[in-house]
């Protein structure tokens, strides 16, 4: 394993799990890893980990998983927190943070902590698709590319300086699942691309600057929620294909009937038109459907 970077990884879900592997294959592993806490899933509401916490568990990397990042979680332990002070790293200050969908704000202080200041990963080719829901908002207006976004983070959302950029074609009948899985693998390699461009003490290095973000080409897209999911099937055709294709695994697009929720599993767009296949109607098994 490579030593000369010592960095910390913040991050919770598969995403963020599935780029520290392709980190771990290049030689690189963080002295500590920061994600958020276990929480209760699925019906019986068993507490689980995040995929995060099981990697680092599975790799030995030391992690700590803080209820809430504030400025106070470094003033209160400045003299201890392996996160103030990089002691997973041997007593040194860390070099780099790398932060991929940790999924709370950073304080502008512990972004700002490392020698060279904290990277992210984003799935869309900033300024455009700030926030929580890149893959599905390109899939969703009917984009056919986008891309991956390492920036130098700062304050303000998915606004720091561009220290690289990859294009993407976006498939006519590709999913949201595919898509963001592809986005992870290029994404994770043009992060070691830049790591491996960044020679110890960082001399000459994309971290040392970036290109400053356009503001007025910025746009925004929030958070999903289940509700987005709802179609109305009288709707335009390519507009509901491209919202299944977003939706398909969560919130997942569906309409009523009689009152119940029907899921809408498999579709595809014919001459135009949405074209339903089949369905899961509440509380049985799916099904093939028909008009």
């Amino acid at each position: 394993m490579k030593k000369n970077i010592n960095f910390a990884f913040f991050g919770t879900p598969d995403v963020a799990s599935e780029t520290l592997e392709i980190l771990k294959n290049n030689g690189y592993l963080p002295s500590l890893i920061i994600t958020a806490p276990d929480k209760p899933k699925g019906r019986k509401m068993i507490v689980t980990p995040p995929p995060v916490k099981i990697w680092a568990t599975e790799n030995n990397i030391p992690f700590i998983q803080p209820e809430n990042i504030t400025p106070s979680v470094l003033s209160q332990t400045e003299s201890t927190s392996p996160l103030a002070k990089g002691e997973a790293g041997g007593g040194a200050e860390f070099d780099l943070f790398i932060v991929v969908a940790y999924g709370k704000i950073l304080p502008e202080n512990l972004i700002n902590l490392p020698k060279f200041g904290s990277l992210n990963i984003h799935y869309s080719l900033l300024p455009k698709y700030r926030g929580a829901s890149p893959v599905e908002s390109a899939i969703l207006n009917g984009d056919t590319e986008t891309g991956i976004t390492i920036q130098k983070m700062e304050f303000k959302m998915d606004s720091g300086p561009i220290v690289a950029q990859e294009k993407v074609f976006i498939h006519s009948n590709e999913k949201a699942q595919e898509l963001r899985k592809r986005l992870i693998k290029i994404g994770g390699e043009l992060l070691v691309k830049i790591l491996n461009t960044t020679p110890s003490p960082f001399g000459h290095s994309p971290l040392a600057g970036g290109e400053k973000q356009n503001e007025n080409k910025a746009t925004y897209c929030k958070k999903i929620k289940k509700e987005d999911g709802l179609i109305d099937l009288n709707d335009d055709g390519i507009k509901n294909y491209n919202k299944f294709r977003a939706y398909s695994v969560w919130p997942r697009t569906y309409f009523f009937k009689d009152n119940k929720r029907i899921i809408i599993t498999d579709a595809i767009l014919e001459n135009g038109k949405f074209v339903i296949k089949k369905i899961l109607p509440e509380g049985k098994k799916e099904i093939n459907y028909s008009d």
